[in-house]
């Protein structure tokens, strides 16, 4: 009846520790997730994303230069880097569920001090020992802790995978900025001549006393316009130049590239696919999710802390006077213990690290949460951008034609006499622009692309990515 007794006030005692204790929140990850992309039931047939996505544009060099991003680009190293901190974390979590064995060897000699009257001979002692130490995790403190370290090392590998990601599309970014702006050097040097034959036959004009000295200023001011155009051109051909540059981590003298036009691109149709699929294919959602997990791990193992923990400790070795009896079979000695601690007062630290692990759990889910409506919204951004700017670039072709034809009739006209020098200029400065404009709409279409391969992930999956170190 005794023993009874004594278990029952054991476990009344354990239960009132465990009422005492803070709780952790459960996780609620609920989030709307529509059956189909508003923008998606607009978009033509199209082909899924490729994990090389950034070939389907038809440029070598561009894959070149993404090769060399993938190698070279310095966002990229320090993410593997930050991948090697976790795994070292995975290490040093790991090890307070193995025993702790520590070794000592001794040699000491003493000798009474003449004043206590017992002078003699200096006494040897020789020791060697080891001992022994084991937490047994039993609340699940120290597993949950290296469940958390092993969740941080793959959110870091997800981390790097979207840096990646990240700088392939800043690769081709700046690239077809390059191709733009290259383009829009090209039409505007034509236009330039095209400025200074005008500029001539007015010239001529005015010798022979059938043009003013009005409609030669007119001419050479909006020739002067066209060429103040090309300087902001070349600048933006050099800072993108150097922005790839950056990318592959080398200096831009290093960084050849020869470009050519966005003419040369192929323009593929892309597959958005289903919104639940998405949450595989974001390699940012995985890492907010793998965060999210750590976190929830990092509340169980805080508040696995505030219960009893048990621990086992064992010492054995040898001691003795003289060293070549230190091996002797009675120079042996050894102690075994076990004991239960429980804290009973810390001021609220236990409780405060179970409400402030409650807390970042919390601040986790909304950046998950945050996460993933991004995501959606990316696409539906990227989609909505491709497929508005790919009419816009139809309907900017059609505005280059019928300048172009109009700018011819009023040049044959000009040269026949036939039409004022105003309306020549007129047709100029508005092919002009119609040119530059449909070079900035191709651009803006073709970033909306990468924007779009972006948005999805890039081809990318959680089963494609690599599985977290044990």
């Amino acid at each position: 009846m005794r023993t009874s007794a004594t278990a029952v006030g054991m476990l009344t005692g354990v239960a009132a520790i465990l009422a005492g204790c803070a709780d952790v929140r459960p996780l609620n990850l609920a989030i709307p997730v529509p059956s189909a992309y508003d923008q998606a039931a607009k978009a033509k047939a199209a082909e899924p994303v490729r994990t090389d996505w950034w070939r389907s544009f038809g440029s070598p060099e561009l894959t070149a230069l993404v090769q060399q991003a993938q190698m070279g680009n310095l966002d990229i190293a320090t993410a593997i880097a930050n991948i090697e901190q976790a795994q070292a974390g995975i290490t040093i979590a790991r090890a307070p569920l193995f025993p702790q064995v520590d070794g000592d060897i001794s040699a000491q000699r003493a000798r009474a001090a003449s004043s206590t009257g017992r002078v003699g001979r200096g006494r040897a002692t020789y020791g060697l020992s080891a001992s022994a130490s084991y937490e047994i995790d039993f609340w699940g403190k120290n597993s949950q802790a290296l469940a958390s370290a092993r969740s941080s090392e793959a959110a870091s590998r997800f981390d790097r995978d979207t840096v990646e990601l990240t700088a392939i599309a800043n690769v081709a970014d700046a690239y077809f900025a390059i191709l733009g702006a290259q383009d829009r050097l090209r039409i505007a040097r034509e236009n330039v001549a095209s400025a200074t034959r005008i500029m001539t036959l007015i010239n001529n004009q005015l010798k022979a006393g059938t043009a003013t000295s009005l409609q030669v200023a007119q001419q050479q001011s909006l020739l002067d316009q066209q060429r103040a155009s090309i300087p902001p051109l070349e600048l933006s051909v050099a800072q993108n130049k150097a922005a790839v540059a950056l990318l592959v981590g080398r200096p831009p003298a290093l960084v050849s590239i020869k470009g050519g036009g966005l003419g040369r691109l192929r323009v593929p149709i892309v597959a958005a696919g289903l919104p639940s699929q998405l949450l595989t294919r974001r390699p940012d959602i995985a890492a907010a999710e793998a965060t999210l997990i750590a976190s929830h791990q990092d509340a169980l193992s805080a508040r696995a802390a505030q219960f009893p923990s048990i621990s086992l400790t064992g010492q054995g070795g040898v001691q003795s006077a003289a060293l070549k009896s230190l091996f002797d079979p009675a120079a042996g000695f050894y102690s075994i213990a076990a004991g239960l601690t429980q804290p009973i007062f810390d001021g609220g630290t236990l409780r405060g690290n179970v409400e402030r692990a409650n807390g970042v759990q919390s601040a986790q889910v909304a950046a998950y949460r945050k996460t993933v409506v991004q995501a959606f919204v990316d696409v539906e951004n990227a989609l909505a951008a491709v497929r508005l700017y790919a009419r816009q670039e139809v309907l900017q072709q059609a505005v280059v034609v019928s300048s172009r034809k109009a700018y011819t009739i009023s040049e044959q006209q000009l040269r026949e006499g036939t039409v004022d020098l105003v309306t020549v200029l007129q047709t100029e400065q508005t092919l002009f622009n119609a040119q530059d404009t449909l070079i900035q709409v191709k651009l803006l279409r073709l970033q909306a692309l990468i924007s779009l391969h972006q948005a999805l992930g890039g081809g990318w999956t959680t089963f494609a990515a690599q599985t977290p170190q044990n």
